[in-house]
């Protein structure tokens, strides 16, 4: 393994720390924001409309929100230690890898379908 392989693996987060969430989720991101010398967490919550590079080093995931009316977009290093935590609040069902034509739907139209937790129940039993 060469220098930049090793630097890679040596940035990644271990196993229980990688959220585990997938396209369509609403999820809350707590994000670490550095303002001169003091340092606080923000919550940015939105759908996630697109993820980059799976599980590796470099993956990244997109989240989407609706504030004031504008579309946001902001997207989020998987890996990065300013990602204090990713928590799942709403699961969605999606049938596509991406979801980019949200940005030009509003209002009910740009709803993500709730995945059913009955069927699963069900298929447990």
């Amino acid at each position: 393994m060469n220098l930049l392989d090793e630097f890679k693996q040596s940035q990644k987060k271990t196993g229980d720390k990688i959220p585990k969430f997938r396209i369509g989720d609403t999820v809350r991101v707590h994000f670490r924001i550095v303002e001169g010398e003091k340092e606080r967490i923000q919550v940015y919550e939105g759908v996630v409309i697109g993820r980059k590079g799976d599980e590796g080093p470099e993956a990244n995931f997109t989240v989407r929100r609706v504030a004031f009316g504008e579309g946001v977009e902001r997207v989020f290093p998987l890996h990065s230690p300013r990602v204090e935590k990713v928590q799942v609040t709403r699961e969605g069902s999606v049938r596509r890898a991406k979801l980019y034509y949200l940005r030009e739907r509003s209002g009910k139209a740009a709803r993500v379908k709730a995945k059913e937790r009955s069927t699963v129940k069900k298929a447990q039993q």
